[in-house]
């Protein structure tokens, strides 16, 4: 008994640490130059739980770890697989399949204890047949069917975690470019009133199955609903919205563990899943306000809609043509020019110019001109993308400008250099409301003196409508390859 006592006050110590070193790793990815520290202890933090529940394992223990070994060597095996062969312009699809992962393991893990639970709560009750009535009543209500609040956990998780999964796939396709998962929302007749029925009868189904905790099969019908609901809360939403989703989806999977951690009774779940939650709700409304957009519509899916035909006529309107220069017309330019603020967007990250990059700003600034970044907190598939690959770079912190000082960086800037951002340069957004985009801050390149482009084609963006900027009379598009561009014109600087 005392060696059981022991047992287990280590092992909630050993929660309790790993508790910490996930608090003080959240802390510290709030900042490029701590992110990576913030994220191995937040690693250590998973192992060192992890280690506890392992050594925690009793009852039939040969079982379990014959499960549990396996299950651990295949995880490392993917997760080291994945992690070395997904390019960082993949990452957002890579995070987008793993809180789906999150959400449909939290899932199955309540749907499985709850099935055990009623196995177990069978064999007591057969147990006691023939005891006096009045021993019986004497024992623990809890050896003969589960609490309410187990039973609304379990419910929980299973709403939670089947939302996730499914609408991590959708996001996953959206972000991957996939035929059954379209960039442009899709508005089902009626679908406000179809999710939120859908909620209710989720809603309808835990409160039953905690009255009737043996009628098992609600729980399968939950599941169904559930899997449904994320369908068709993410396919509503555009494609540029995209890392918004994904960062909720990030929440919803933490909360799906924190509610199978009620479940289990595991403190370090419910820790690790109650953070998680949070702080991917906080990141959620953050990106929120960056962009304008609703919290309620990304909770029940109507963001990025367009009204009507509003974004296939924001497409098609004649923007008039378009300047192009070349390198080395731009390179005479920014050679003059005492300021020059790069923009990065996604088709940076695609030619994985990132090192390119930094070498045309070593250029400039050995020619005495200041160089800085403007880095919209959207650009490219998910919060911090850019940044990420800046930093990979090597370049300084202090020279990436948020959105407001980098648009009153703008106004007296000699030259913008635009490198594969489409979006979130977008003067439709201040003015268009047919738009998609309308209300979304963006960065005001259209503001310095000379803006350059540079971008494969005229194509439209991730959000499928065309820019104004590359048709205004101060903007040169510079067309191709966003690696290759760079690197001629750091080659042309250089022969200046």
């Amino acid at each position: 008994m005392l060696l059981a006592t022991l047992g287990n006050d280590l092992r909630n110590l050993a929660y309790l640490a790993a508790a910490v070193m996930f608090i003080f790793g959240l802390k510290k990815l709030g900042r490029v130059e701590t992110a990576a520290r913030g994220n191995l202890l937040s690693a250590g933090g998973m192992l060192v739980a992890a280690v506890a529940t392992f050594f925690y394992l009793n009852g039939d223990n040969t079982l379990s770890l014959l499960w549990v070994v396996p299950a651990l060597g295949l995880g490392a095996f993917l997760g080291a697989a994945m992690a070395k062969r997904v390019e960082m312009t993949q990452m957002p699809q890579m995070v987008a399949l793993l809180n789906g992962f999150g959400g449909v393991a939290s899932l199955l893990v309540a749907v499985a204890d709850y099935a055990h639970g009623l196995k177990r709560y069978a064999a007591a009750e057969a147990s006691v047949e023939g005891v006096p009535a009045d021993i019986v009543a004497a024992m623990p209500a809890t050896l003969f069917g589960p609490s309410w609040d187990t039973v609304l956990a379990v419910g929980l998780a299973t709403v939670i975690g089947g939302v996730t999964f499914t609408g991590s796939l959708m996001a996953f396709g959206k972000l991957q470019g996939v035929k059954w998962a379209p960039d442009q929302p899709v508005q089902l007749p009626g679908q406000r009133f179809i999710v939120f029925g859908l909620l209710g009868l989720a809603l309808l189904l835990s409160l039953i199955l905690i009255a009737a905790p043996g009628a098992w099969p609600l729980l399968l019908l939950m599941a169904l609903v559930a899997l449904s609901l994320g369908v068709l809360l993410v396919i509503g939403i555009g494609g540029a919205d995209m890392p918004v989703v994904v960062a909720l989806l990030n929440s919803y999977s933490g909360l799906a563990a924190a509610m199978a951690g009620f479940v289990l009774g595991n403190v370090a779940l419910i820790v690790t899943g109650s953070l998680v939650g949070s702080s991917g709700l906080i990141l959620t409304n953050i990106m929120c306000k960056a962009m304008n957009r609703s919290l309620m519509n990304v909770l029940f899916g109507g963001m990025g809609a367009a009204p009507g035909s509003a974004q296939a006529t924001a497409s098609s309107v004649d923007q008039g043509t378009a300047t192009e220069a070349s390198p080395e017309d731009a390179a005479i330019v920014l050679e003059a020019a005492q300021s020059v603020v790069v923009v990065p967007g996604y088709g940076m990250a695609v030619a994985q110019a990132q090192h390119a990059v930094k070498e045309f700003a070593a250029e400039l600034e050995n020619k005495g001109i200041e160089v800085t970044y403007a880095v919209h907190p959207v650009a490219g598939r998910m919060p911090g993308h850019m940044n990420v690959l800046l930093a990979e770079a090597g370049v300084e912190y202090d020279v990436l400008l948020d959105l407001e000082p980098a648009n009153a960086k703008l106004e007296n800037a000699d030259v913008a250099l635009v490198i594969g951002a489409n979006d979130v340069t977008n003067p439709a957004a201040r003015h268009d409301q047919s738009s998609p985009l309308y209300g979304m801050p963006i960065l005001n390149v259209d503001s310095a003196r000379t803006v350059f482009v540079v971008k494969r084609s005229l194509n439209p963006g991730f959000a499928g409508i065309q820019n104004p900027l590359y048709f205004l009379g101060n903007t040169r598009m510079v067309f191709g390859d966003a690696k290759k561009v760079v690197t001629e014109l750091v080659g042309e600087l250089e022969q200046i």
